[in-house]
């Protein structure tokens, strides 16, 4: 087939008729999907495959590609179209693939048509060549395409600027995702030489191009980076020879004035240089932060210069909006922001890194914090968006917002500045919002339209930092120095001028927000003053969405920081105010709403409420509900908002709540389907805030006869995950409320009971291989064991036997632990009944005491929560002092075996495989005494990890930390305090960082409040180590000797400090 049929084919897909259009698009698509061919086999040399209709239409667009007689958009087509072929028909190794890849000789053609359009004169066509060429070098090189790497640099040493822009592009891609760990060092001796020169040649480089020579330059460092630890000399010997010397080029061109870049100039290219220079200086910050010890004060300099210089670009082209973007040369958009937030944040992360301190001081500091202060201004984009879009005004100022701003990186640079300079930093912040006050008023007096921006940005950047700044001024007052800033002169005298000032709705909203952020600092007379105009600004119906926002905002952060003296006489009006915004609201404003409510129906324990209310706002959520079932995040705001509204103590409330909610979600949870499972397992969680709520004196007539169906027939069918967790949750609760009404219960349909209906989810969790339950399966089993008594009691050695026969299989962490807890608690009550059940039992021949003790030994220091390990620990107490015979003779895991070959290495999933982890094995008794001594030494809780200074050894690395002060590295960088949060938050059982309830107090308040959990563990250890040697209990002395030396030390040292 020729290249002028297909380019007949291409040029009809363009017509403006549509029978033709659609008859080419046809035609062409069947070209290239019909293996049939053209060719006899006697036109086609015999060594090779004779090209098909498909790969001869593929031949005939990479010729088309290059034909400079072609249309250009023709050309461009034909490169998109090309690249869709290579995906779906070159190889395997694309997803996307369907099949008959064209042989070796016909993809050699191809791949060098496309290299040669790498340097066509048109850049679009250098362009897409280079996208198709990056997608062909991901399969085929290095295998199939060997000269690639020595033909791209070889491009780039050319002295045509074309095709150093075409080979640049393939770069780009090419260092990111194709170069193995081997190929790496090699390559880059090759190619960083040839990119500098690139680099420093603009007379013969665009911008654009340049820049891309420092973006494939921070790949390198990236790939040098993940290669450190295989080849640590030699890359040690890379950093050390090619930072420098690119550190000093960034160096020189950041000290060309900024300004040349913006104006007096057709386009921005040159930010584009700047801009990647700053995302490589944070990357190398990140990757090999000593390399850049000798420089930072030169580049922070540098940083401030073009923060200062670039400033009025901001104002003429952001501000005012007097001027437009211009388009780079490559029809691009290269904006100020892009810079300026990597600049920004290369700032923030030497200062929280400790270095060049004395460089954040001074002229410095205040410099800066006032560029801060300027460039988080809002623009005119963003007033024009958040005026008309709620959604987006509320995200830009939420912690969990994914679109990240000047703002956002304004303001995570000045928390950087007030953790380390807290009094410096603060103390310029009020220098800094005195001066913008008289400026924004002069600016005001002038009839300037933008006065205001200075000024909210000045109590934005301020209201940010409230946490810290109250924090900071109750430290100077305790401590007898004056206050760094002046908050309460800012509320008394400068704040209430701006809350009328509806013309200006954004700095009238911000000046509510500042007031309720620093609210702690009003009197209870000035907050009830503030917090009665932001439910006035709620109830205007002229109001517009900044300021209503606004005002929410305001009102949620009065009622969490005053006193409910000052917020209760404006609740009720508050939530009559909130609900009808509840049904009229989506995204991230619905979720402040909601929060807000939950704030609201708290403050006095909802003694306010009325039914009506109750009802009303019960309808609301319910409203809400139904439309958005399956976003987590409005169901947990949901249900704790139900939880406060049922546990008012108000008179008729609780029934109300009850009657209003109840047949609603009991209905949602009864229509359980596979394909709806989201709503039945949100209707769970609403109806477990329910249960939560209800008074201590049970969950009230006719609550359990409508749930209770519902539930138990959607737990017998459930799969989904969510819908069984809050399912045996809503169980426990039920349990944890009202035991009595549960056991009354009896299903009038099939007569089953209660406690029957709870046995059956245990058992349909214990037989099933699904181990979805998790923790919750253990807690129903504790809470059924603590609360029901007397009526367990016959059925308990099936369950127990049931529970030990699912230890053999069981998998997951957190259900081991919902198996073994439970014999925990028992044997801490009723050691000697449990025992002797167990010992009378065997699991396919194996004794089911063995399986007990094995699992539960191997699985302890893993145990998550408070109450949990607790109670573990005390029933080891229990067996080991029971001195019973069976338990004598077990042999269990001990400590793990360290090699010479594994010694202070660390040992990757690849290394264990060959060197797989071995334990020693070790009679029960000494076990039980290792894990208790291991809780004696954390505490019997959550405590440090053990270490000290002394433990971590002296070691090279280039972290840089030659500026950490003394007490940041006793603590590995962290100040004292710090270290300890860590050392906490991580405890010595390992937390599941996978899991974030496993870092949260999940105990509920009965087990917070039982003697388990208020006992002192660690004198009771004392106590039971101190008896066990006093009367030899089970042979104590025998079995210390076979602890370690380290544990035997301890172990006498406990004994003789009477």
């Amino acid at each position: 087939m020729a290249s002028s049929e297909i380019a007949q084919c291409l040029s009809a897909t363009l017509s403006a008729d549509p029978n033709t259009r659609i008859s080419a698009e046809l035609q062409l698509s069947k070209l290239l999907t019909t293996p049939g061919s053209y060719f006899s086999l006697r036109l086609w040399p015999a060594w090779t495959h004779p090209p098909t209709r498909r790969t001869e239409a593929a031949l005939a667009l990479s010729q088309l590609i290059l034909a400079s007689n072609f249309d250009l958009s023709l050309r461009q087509m034909t490169a998109i179209i090309l690249r869709k072929y290579v995906t779906e028909h070159w190889s395997p190794y694309f997803s996307q693939f369907k099949g008959a890849a064209p042989p070796p000789e016909v993809k050699s053609q191809i791949r060098q048509a496309l290299f040669q359009g790498l340097s066509d004169p048109t850049r679009k066509i250098r362009s897409l060549c280079a996208h198709v060429i990056s997608s062909v070098a991901n399969c085929d090189w290095p295998d199939e395409y060997p000269d690639l790497l020595n033909s791209l640099i070889t491009l780039l040493s050319s002295l045509s600027p074309d095709s150093v822009h075409g080979a640049m592009q393939v770069f780009t891609e090419f260092i990111k995702s194709d170069l193995t760990e081997d190929q790496i060092l090699p390559v880059l001796r090759q190619l960083l030489p040839v990119l500098l020169n690139i680099l420093g040649a603009p007379d013969q480089h665009s911008a654009l191009t340049r820049s891309r020579t420092i973006a494939v330059f921070r790949q390198c460092i990236e790939s040098l980076y993940m290669v450190k630890d295989q080849y640590p000399d030699a890359v040690k010997e890379a950093t050390g020879t090619v930072l420098p010397v690119w550190l000093e080029a960034f160096k020189t061109l950041l000290n060309v004035n900024p300004r040349s870049d913006v104006e007096n100039t057709p386009n921005w290219d040159g930010l584009a240089i700047r801009i990647e220079i700053y995302k490589t200086l944070e990357t190398i910050q990140t990757s090999f932060p000593r390399a850049l010890l000798a420089h930072l004060r030169d580049l922070l300099s540098a940083s401030l210069v073009h923060l200062s210089v670039l400033f009025p670009a901001l104002t003429q082209y952001y501000l005012q909006g007097t001027a437009s973007v211009p388009r780079s040369s490559e029809d691009a958009t290269i904006e100020l922001t892009h810079l300026v937030c990597p600049v920004l944040d290369f700032v923030a992360s030497i200062a929280r890194s400790g270095k060049a301190k004395d460089w954040y001081e001074g002229d410095n500091l205040a410099n800066l914090i006032g560029a801060v202060v300027s460039w988080v201004q809002m623009t005119s984009d963003d007033e024009e968006e958040w005026a008309n879009n709620a959604n987006a005004f509320v995200a830009q100022e939420s912690d969990d917002t994914l679109s990240y701003s000047v703002r956002m990186a304004g303001f995570d640079l000045l928390a950087v500045l007030i953790e380390r300079t807290a009094v410096a930093a603060i103390s310029t912040l009020q220098t800094t919002i005195h001066r913008v006050v008289i400026e924004s008023e002069q600016a005001r007096t002038n009839g300037q339209e933008g006065w205001w921006r200075a000024l909210e940005a000045s109590l934005a950047a301020i209201g940010s930092q409230a946490e810290d700044v109250l924090e900071a001024i109750d430290d100077e007052q305790e401590s007898g120095r004056g206050k760094p800033i002046d908050i309460e002169a800012l509320l008394s005298n400068v704040i209430p001028n701006y809350l009328v000032l509806s013309q200006y709705p954004f700095l009238q909203g911000r000046a509510f927000v500042f007031a309720s952020q620093y609210a702690k600092l009003l009197t209870a007379q000035l907050a009830g003053q503030y917090l009665d105009a932001a439910v006035q600004v709620l109830e205007a119906s002229e109001a517009g969405i900044p300021v209503k926002v606004s005002a929410v905002k305001a009102i949620h952060n009065f009622c969490q920081n005053v006193d409910d003296a000052v917020a209760m006489p404006f609740a009720a009006r508050i939530a009559k105010d909130i609900g009808p915004f509840l049904p009229a609201t989506s995204e991230d404003t619905l979720t402040l709403v909601l929060e807000t409510l939950s704030v609201v129906v708290q403050i006095d324990g909802g003694k306010w409420l009325t039914e009506d209310l109750a009802r009303a706002l019960v309808a609301a959520i319910l409203q809400v509900w139904t439309k958005n079932s399956r976003d987590p995040i409005f169901n947990a705001i949901m249900a704790d908002v139900l939880a406060s509204l049922a546990s008012s103590p108000a008179a008729g409330i609780y029934p109300a709540v009850i009657q209003q909610a109840l047949p609603a979600l009991a209905h949602a949870i009864a229509t359980y389907t596979a394909n709806d499972s989201y709503v039945a397992a949100a209707g769970l969680e609403l109806t477990n805030g329910l249960i939560e709520g209800a008074p201590e004196t049970g969950l009230g007539d006719g609550f359990l006869a409508l749930l209770l169906p519902s539930l138990f027939a959607c737990l017998r069918t459930a799969e989904d995950r969510d819908a069984i967790q809050n399912g045996i949750s809503c169980l426990t609760l039920v349990i944890r409320k009202d035991i009595t009404q549960l056991i009354g219960w009896s299903d009038p349909a099939s007569g089953q009971t209660g406690l029957d209906g709870v046995l059956q989810v245990i058992a349909k969790q214990l037989q099933g291989s699904d181990e979805s339950g998790g923790l919750v399966i253990g807690d129903l089993i504790i809470h059924l064991l603590r609360r029901a008594g007397e009526a367990v009691l016959p059925v308990l050695p099936r369950l127990l036997e049931a529970m030990v026969g699912r230890m053999r299989t069981a998998k997951t962490a957190t259900f081991l632990q919902s198996l073994t807890i439970p014999f925990a608690f028992l044997i801490h009550n009723q050691r000697d009944t449990v025992l002797g059940l167990l010992e009378g039992q065997t699991i396919d021949g194996t004794p089911a005491l063995e399986i007990l003790i094995r699992t539960w030994c191997e699985n302890a220091e893993t145990f998550q929560g408070f109450w949990p390990p607790r109670i573990s620990t005390l029933a080891l107490c229990s067996l080991f002092a029971s001195e019973r015979s069976s338990l004598q003779g077990l042999i269990v895991k001990g400590d793990i075996v360290v090699k010479p070959e594994t010694k202070n290495v660390i040992m990757t999933r690849s290394r264990t495989k060959q060197i797989p982890t071995e334990f020693t094995s070790v009679p029960f008794p000494v076990k039980a005494l290792k894990l208790l001594l291991h809780d004696l030494q954390t505490g019997g809780e959550a405590a440090s990890m053990g270490f000290s200074a002394n433990d971590v050894s002296e070691v090279a690395s280039d972290d840089g930390d030659e500026e950490w002060t003394e007490e940041e590295k006793l603590h590995q960088g962290f100040k004292a305090d710090e270290f300890a949060f860590l050392s906490e938050m991580l405890g010595p059982r390992g937390v599941a960082f996978d899991n974030d309830d496993a870092l949260e107090d999940n105990d509920d308040e009965d087990l917070k409040n039982d003697p388990v959990s208020t006992m002192d563990m660690r004198a009771h250890l004392l106590a039971f180590f101190r008896e066990c040697a006093a009367r030899n209990t089970n042979h104590f002395s025998a079995v210390v000797e076979q602890l370690t030396p380290e544990e035997i030390a301890v172990i006498r040292k406990v004994v003789s400090d009477q």
